[in-house]
């Protein structure tokens, strides 16, 4: 359940993306998002992960943005949600990088001259979560 919920949540906000901001996507999605992330690792957890002490900045932009997109201000709110996402689950791009070059078209993809460096300073991440 958790797995399907994450997944309509991330589909519903590439959506609501492509058609240009579109309030009702993006909050369903942004539901369907934490709500997803909480069946799959659990609610204590979520709130563990969430509220460190050390992620606050973080968790506030995050849930800001998501806040900002339930009021109807999409851009605003999503800019601040992804600023947000990326201060949150930084630590874990060094996994998700290393996963991704491993996988056949991807990684010749991400090993290109331009990109790699680029990949390269995004997963030299020392933040670990």
């Amino acid at each position: 359940i958790g797995m399907g919920l994450t997944g309509f949540g991330v589909f519903f906000l590439f959506f609501g993306m492509i058609l240009f901001f579109d309030k009702a996507l993006l909050a369903i999605g942004n539901v369907l998002f934490v709500a997803g992330l909480s069946f799959v690792i659990g609610l204590e957890r979520t709130f563990r992960f969430f509220f460190q002490k050390h992620k606050m900045k973080a968790t506030g932009f995050f849930l800001g943005g998501v806040l900002i997109v339930l009021i109807g201000w999409p851009l605003i709110g999503m800019v601040l949600e992804i600023y947000g996402f990326f201060l949150l689950f930084r630590g874990f791009f060094p996994v998700v990088i290393g996963f991704i070059r491993r996988v056949p078209v991807l990684g010749y993809l991400l090993n290109l001259p331009g990109i790699s460096s680029l990949v390269d300073k995004v997963g030299e991440s020392n933040n670990m979560v």
